[in-house]
């Protein structure tokens, strides 16, 4: 399909793949090895010093796990991807290809607890120190704390859990007058909602275990770049640097940019932190996220309709004192979600449960369908107190700044009848304030 211009549907079903290049198998097959043979020493020199690209090792290349890139590559019209074990993994690679060997990132208080957690126990050890903005919705804020060594603005684009939307087109230019990438977790939007490299942003990470895949049945990451930041602007010398490993047939050394002129960034983090961290994504995983990504428009399009339709219903409770939903009625962000979102904001949402500790733990025991866990994006709904879980790892004070009060309850929304899933509220609500 090289050089059509497929539309979004027909590429989660088809893209990156050719059937002719794999036995004509319909099926996207499993390449359970874990090496390729070189063939010969000819085609060995030529692989090894990258003057042919083929696989050699599945820790750094697997033709299942290269579908998955390449197709979500193409639905994000993206100059680079590469998968890894887990969201995790792709945003760790991500900020440390960033501010390798010392370094800001400039970010906010609304991120996923793991992340927030991870910025508190990890990168300051690693000589990577982390800035939060004051106010996420105020551009001058970002402006205001930006230093010499900031390496990147980071955002999520639908945060986490109370679904606040960055203005990324705003965010990218404030970083790009700074020669800084923005980088986006692009999760709960996925690429069905929003394509963040329309406005500018320069780096998309996922966690592929939410809705991407869909069906809770794997842990995958994906980082993409737009191909279009300067890596050579001064400010990070990584990708300029010679390196013995990226020597031609000649032996002569050579950059990241000399080899990966299209799309440095996910090349380094494939060939430094893939290789040597090693956080592979195995076929058979890739595999399962192709599957569940061939059904991405659907299930996205249902829960954003399941979703509105529930907090309809919790809008009119006595016992909901609140809902964060960019859509939902006094929500700051309904604008934003006109120019960012116009398929929909998501089927993730928080309300606050207007009754005591007791009240809400017997309304979580009494739920019937909803799962109690701590995914999302899956097709099972689900609910979790984020406050003493996802979100467990923050502090009160932290709690606070990211707007996440003790009554706070997140909801996924999947793929049940709406109808069910309001009943199921509506006895459990019964039960709690009986």
């Amino acid at each position: 399909m090289a050089g059509e211009k497929l539309r979004f549907d027909t590429l989660k079903v088809r893209g990156g793949y050719d059937p002719k290049e794999n036995n004509f198998s319909v099926s996207v097959p499993i390449y359970q090895s874990a090496a390729f043979d070189l063939g010969n020493t000819e085609r060995a020199s030529k692989l090894f010093s990258f003057s042919e690209f083929g696989f050699i090792y599945t820790r750094v290349g697997n033709p299942t796990v290269a579908v998955l890139e390449r197709r979500v590559a193409e639905l994000d019209d993206a100059a680079g991807a590469v998968a890894l074990g887990s969201g995790m993994a792709a945003l760790t690679y991500t900020l440390f290809n960033l501010a390798e060997g010392g370094g800001r990132i400039l970010t906010t208080p609304r991120l996923y607890g793991g992340t927030f957690d991870s910025f508190k126990k990890i990168y300051p050890k690693f000589g990577i120190e982390i800035d939060y903005v004051e106010d996420p919705d105020d551009p001058a804020s970002f402006e205001n704390v930006i230093k010499d060594d900031t390496k990147a603005i980071f955002v999520e684009t639908i945060s986490n859990p109370n679904g606040a939307i960055a203005d990324i087109e705003v965010l990218s230019e404030i970083a790009h007058n700074h020669n800084i990438p923005l980088v986006v977790d692009n999760t709960f939007a996925t690429p069905y909602l929003l394509n963040p490299f329309k406005f500018g942003a320069d780096i998309i990470v996922y966690s592929a275990t939410k809705a991407l895949n869909g069906h809770g049945n794997v842990i995958a990451g994906l980082v993409l770049e737009s191909g279009k930041f300067n890596w050579a602007n001064g400010k990070f010398p990584q990708f300029t640097e010679p390196q013995y490993t990226l020597r031609d047939l000649n032996g002569n050394e050579r950059s990241i940019l000399d080899v990966f002129p299209q799309f440095p960034f996910t090349a380094r983090i494939r060939n430094n932190y893939l290789a040597y961290f090693g956080a592979a994504l195995g076929p058979f995983d890739a595999y399962l996220a192709l599957i569940g990504l061939e059904t991405l428009s659907e299930r996205i399009r249902k829960q954003v309709s399941s979703t509105e339709k529930l907090i309809q219903y919790l809008e009119g409770k006595k016992e909901v004192a609140w809902i964060k939903y960019p859509l939902a009625k006094g929500s700051p962000y309904k604008l934003l979600a006109e120019k960012y979102l116009p398929k929909g904001a998501g089927s993730v949402f928080t309300f606050g449960f207007n009754g005591t500790d007791d009240q809400l733990n017997k309304f979580l025991d009494s739920l019937k369908i909803f799962s109690f866990h701590a995914n999302v994006g899956d097709a099972r709904s689900l609910i979790i107190n984020s406050p003493k879980t996802t979100h467990g790892e923050l502090t009160k004070e932290e709690q606070n700044r990211a707007g996440i009060t003790p009554d706070t309850i997140r909801i996924s929304v999947g793929l049940e009848d709406p109808d069910d899933l309001i009943e199921d509220l509506e006895q459990a609500f019964n039960k709690a304030f009986d």
